[in-house]
């Protein structure tokens, strides 16, 4: 690869509806589902509100409800791995396909659970689940669902945007999760949205006759038998499943759909949608809780130190905000691990870089600091990666979110250490001056780590001051 250089100059007109969709590629790979799902879901699920007559405004709000439908799919995670010792991507994946009848339920914890785990503990781990597996799903579901709706909300979505998240996993015959709504009483973008959800899934591993199977064989008790049958008339066109397959089904929803109700997305409106999908992405894993917020206040730091403009510096901001958006890609059980990693497992933490790469630079909002997010683990001496670049072909923007990185992971809690006291950073990071990282950017976060103090210490010398006198 060649000299990685962000683009801070791109001005290009950015539209709600295509970062939306190209953004939510990223809770595919979360999901562990093909890529392309939230889409294809997006591109069903219309067709179905189209079909039962929904007005233009609501099928513009169900476009959104159903490309975020897992923007809370981060935050079960850890937990996945923790209860079942297990691969948290292929075990979302293939939970998505099971009906919850006891016989596959049993099935698939037999199938999924402590595969790679010591006899002793995939025993006890099975025995846990069997007994606490009701308690187990509710809080797994409420937990994706709630942040899910949280974040959307964050993100300017509308109430009914983040009902339907809230309550996308609620059946009909009220045996969902995780409050157990029915009927009428589930909000109808919800209802749309897991019919079309458990459509693709089955489509894109078995076929559109087992998507078609499976949905008919879910009716009444899954799915309302009204909106199965909608469906069912959908399916008889040609056309529908033709386009699933189109390269540009992006486009081809926008036009269903949108062209009355899109909106031009301003500065301020992308710093929000920047700062509330970080928190997707830091909710991955425990250990990671606040990293990237954290990450842009000493980016920006540094970079205010360093003379940088107003208008850049909140450029670099939303780039440290996203630099780790390609760990969504990656297991928790690898991502949590307390021990040493394998070659192959690092092998696989090095790959994030390139995912947030990919990710970014189909989003035209973001593509100009895909480079940031591709280049944050890049050294000057060469001997860094994913592309191993050397010091003229990393870009000062990239240094810069380097060092603040470096400093929040020496800093925070991790899998296999405690939080390193400042002090003990700062030694570390003075022996990768001009190896590992550059050392102007250092200097600038030593400066300002040390103006922090002064003030800290001038302030708790006035509280001091201050008690002292009450107590006289």
């Amino acid at each position: 690869m060649g000299s990685l250089k962000p683009n801070f100059l791109n001005t290009e007109t950015v539209h709600l509806s295509e970062l939306v969709s190209a953004i939510s590629t990223a809770l595919d790979m979360t999901e562990g589902q093909p890529i392309g799902h939230c889409v294809r879901s997006c591109w069903i699920g219309i067709h179905i509100g189209q079909e039962i007559g929904m007005s233009e405004e609501d099928l513009s709000e169900l476009y959104y409800m159903i490309l975020l439908k897992d923007l809370g799919c981060s935050s079960n995670a850890a937990r996945i791995c923790q209860l079942y010792l297990t691969d948290d991507q292929k075990f979302k994946h293939d939970f998505k396909r099971i009906n919850g009848s006891l016989p596959q339920a049993l099935r698939f914890v037999l199938s999924h659970t402590g595969l790679q785990a010591s006899l002793s503990e995939r025993f006890q781990a099975i025995i846990k689940i069997l007994q606490d597996g009701g308690e187990i799903a509710r809080e797994l579901i409420e937990t994706r669902c709630h942040r899910g709706a949280e974040i959307a909300l964050k993100m300017r979505f509308s109430e009914k945007v983040a009902d339907g998240i809230l309550n996308l996993d609620e059946r009909w015959d009220g045996k969902g999760l995780p409050s157990a709504v029915s009927g009428n009483n589930i909000p109808v973008f919800a209802r749309i949205a897991l019919l079309s959800q458990v459509i693709d899934v089955f489509l894109t591993s078995e076929g559109q006759d087992a998507a078609l199977g499976e949905v008919r064989s879910r009716s009444g008790s899954w799915f309302e038998p009204e909106m199965v049958s909608a469906f069912e008339r959908v399916a008889l066109r040609p056309e529908f499943w033709e386009e699933l397959n189109n390269e540009d089904l992006q486009n081809s929803i926008h036009n269903l759909v949108l062209p009355k109700h899109d909106v031009t997305v301003d500065e301020d409106y992308l710093d929000n949608i920047a700062a509330a999908f970080a928190k997707v992405i830091d909710a991955k894993s425990p250990f990671t809780n606040g990293h990237s917020e954290r990450v842009m206040g000493y980016s920006d730091l540094i970079a205010q130190k360093m003379g940088l403009s107003e208008s850049k510096r909140r450029w670099l901001k939303r780039a440290a905000l996203l630099h780790d958006i390609g760990k969504l890609g990656i297991s928790n059980s690898i991502l949590d691990k307390p021990g040493k990693l394998t070659d192959e497992e690092f092998a696989m933490i090095k790959m994030h870089p390139v995912y947030s790469v990919n990710i970014l630079k189909n989003i035209s909002a973001f593509s100009d600091i895909s480079p940031i997010a591709g280049g944050h683990h890049e050294r000057l001496d060469g001997k860094g990666y994913p592309y191993g670049l050397t010091d003229n072909e990393i870009d000062m923007d990239i240094r810069i979110v380097t060092v603040a990185d470096i400093f929040d992971a020496l800093t925070a809690d991790r899998p296999y250490r405690a939080a390193m006291p400042m002090e003990k950073a700062i030694s570390i990071m003075d022996d990768m001056v001009d190896t590992a990282i550059d050392s102007q950017c250092y200097k600038a976060l030593k400066d300002v780590l040390q103006e922090i103090s002064t003030i800290n210490s001038s302030l708790q010398d006035t509280l001091t001051q201050i008690m002292q006198k009450e107590t006289i």
